[in-house]
């Protein structure tokens, strides 16, 4: 059964742009990313957006749950708008940060939110797009799912938690996530804990449809038992098929150290991690190995995302972000100078900097 949409824009809402747009399906509150050609990059105005809205509807007693979608077919959320940070560090911009100051804690709430939330991570999920999907409670891939934390190619690491949800996923199945920064499809984002359920994309809105027509007092049940209903066989993802050769070489705690052993094995499979990591930046793995193996030993969400915002302040201070961003986005030439240019030169206690930072910036009165 249809129910009502009444759209409304984020002009309405936070007095900002038409980037996102709410929706009512029934009993269904809906946010959906509207920026497809940027395949639904994130921005602040957006983050602000979206915490507004799920701080208006927590408190609505006709809501049942709410629906977090990206618009146009090729994306839920590439994520955030990295050109933006690029600019604004250049700049020596003293509000470079705040971008990331309202998003750690948006990937907070959405992680804490009191009502059944639902994200679709339908198309390219990368980045901030994980942050704002796999905290969540119910998160639907499709066959067109495309997840990656690419942040190692381009001078950064994964962060918006990924440092709290990479190390929970089998194995060393999230290593192998944060150092390549390969892409995965549905089968692989279930399999390694950052979603629950698969749809085809073009059941989904029926789903919504489906989630909207619940009483709103449904609450989690209701929307598993919706989810399931529309759920198919995502079958098994390459994560699965070589979690044990994984496994073997991704275990130790220096990048060195996991280059070495895939190049003991000889399978395709090993060689393309070990190509790929060869060209990330050398600072950024380092960085990116030693703060999931913290994340192993936090005490949660908080903790991990303070990490990632010391680590982040760090980033900006140096080359290899700037560099990576451009060789990306702004020249296109695919051909990053990092510097330094080979893990033997990076030092670890270049690194010690970027893990040196003071806790409690984000959340000062929450207890790690």
């Amino acid at each position: 059964m249809a129910g009502d949409i009444q759209e409304m824009s984020v002009s309405d809402l936070a007095g900002n742009t038409e980037e996102v747009i709410l929706d009512r399906v029934g009993s269904a509150a809906v946010i959906r990313l509207n920026r497809p050609k940027a395949l639904n990059s994130i921005n602040l105005p957006m983050v602000q957006a979206i915490r507004a809205a799920l701080d208006d509807h927590a408190d609505d007693p006709s809501i049942s749950a709410v629906v977090l979608a990206g618009e146009g077919g090729r994306a839920f959320c590439a994520g955030g708008d990295i050109r933006v940070l690029f600019d604004m560090g250049k700049a020596d911009d003293p509000e470079t940060t705040r971008f990331w100051r309202e998003e750690f804690p948006l990937n907070y709430a959405i992680s804490h939110y009191p009502k059944p939330f639902v994200a679709l991570m339908d198309g390219i999920t990368m980045g901030g797009g994980v942050g704002l999907s796999a905290h969540g409670r119910h998160r639907v891939v499709t066959e067109r799912t495309r997840l990656a934390m690419p942040e190692t190619g381009i001078g950064y690491f994964p962060d918006v938690g990924a440092t709290w949800l990479l190390p929970k996923a089998p194995g060393e199945v999230g290593t192998w996530m944060g150092l390549t920064g390969l892409e995965i499809n549905g089968a692989d984002a279930i399999y390694a804990g950052l979603a629950d359920a698969c749809v085809s994309s073009g059941r989904l809105p029926d789903m919504i449809e489906a989630l909207g027509a619940l009483n709103a007092e449904a609450g989690d049940k209701g929307v598993e038992a919706v989810i399931a209903d529309f759920a198919i066989s995502p079958g098994q993802g390459t994560l699965e098929q070589n979690r044990a050769l994984i496994d073997r070489c991704f275990g130790f705690d220096t990048v060195e150290e996991v280059l070495d052993a895939l190049s003991g094995e000889d399978d395709d499979f090993a060689r393309h991690a070990r190509e790929t990591i060869l060209k990330r930046s050398p600072t950024s793995l380092k960085l990116a190995l030693r703060l999931i193996r913290a994340g192993r030993e936090s005490s949660g969400l908080v903790e991990c995302l303070e990490r990632e915002f010391a680590a982040g302040l760090e980033i900006l201070r140096n080359h290899d972000f700037y560099e990576g961003v451009r060789a990306a986005i702004i020249d296109k030439d695919r051909n990053p100078k990092w510097s330094p240019a080979t893990l033997a030169d990076v030092q670890s206690e270049s690194i010690d900097r970027y893990l040196g930072g003071r806790h409690g910036t984000l959340f000062p009165d929450h207890r790690l």
